[in-house]
């Protein structure tokens, strides 16, 4: 596990509105150094973009109120946080899925459920060029 030991203070944003998913990446990233952000939607996921400042940002495609499409398309257009990478979190697999997650601008899809090391190694491939 060398790719995860420059974790350490990344700060990674994950938004899911099931609390299981929340909870297990928020105890994978902990392990790893990683602060982490939570965030249950869209809507309150753009609140804490502003105060927090996220390395990296994974974000639930399938949520109320705004979807992950929504949610990367508002963050990838502000000028304060366009560059921020954002990862796709889905438990769709589909062609249609992964290009619309392409179109809205996110960085990597990942599928659900997603394992400690492809959730470690998407942080580490993203922090990295934004360090």
């Amino acid at each position: 596990m060398a790719e995860t030991a420059n974790l350490s203070g990344v700060k990674v944003m994950v938004i899911d509105d099931s609390n299981t998913i929340r909870r297990s990446a928020e105890i994978f990233l902990v392990q790893a150094g990683c602060q982490v952000i939570l965030a249950e939607d869209g809507f309150d996921a753009l609140a804490k973009i502003t105060d927090h400042h996220p390395d990296v940002v994974f974000v639930d495609i399938m949520m109320p109120r705004l979807d992950g499409y929504q949610t990367c398309a508002l963050i990838k257009k502000n000028a304060r946080f366009g560059a921020t990478p954002v990862i796709m979190l889905s438990s769709k697999d589909g062609l249609f899925d992964r290009a619309r997650g392409r179109m809205v601008g996110s960085d990597e899809y990942l599928t659900k459920p997603f394992t400690k090391d492809s959730l470690l190694k998407a942080v580490a491939t993203h922090a990295v060029r934004t360090a």
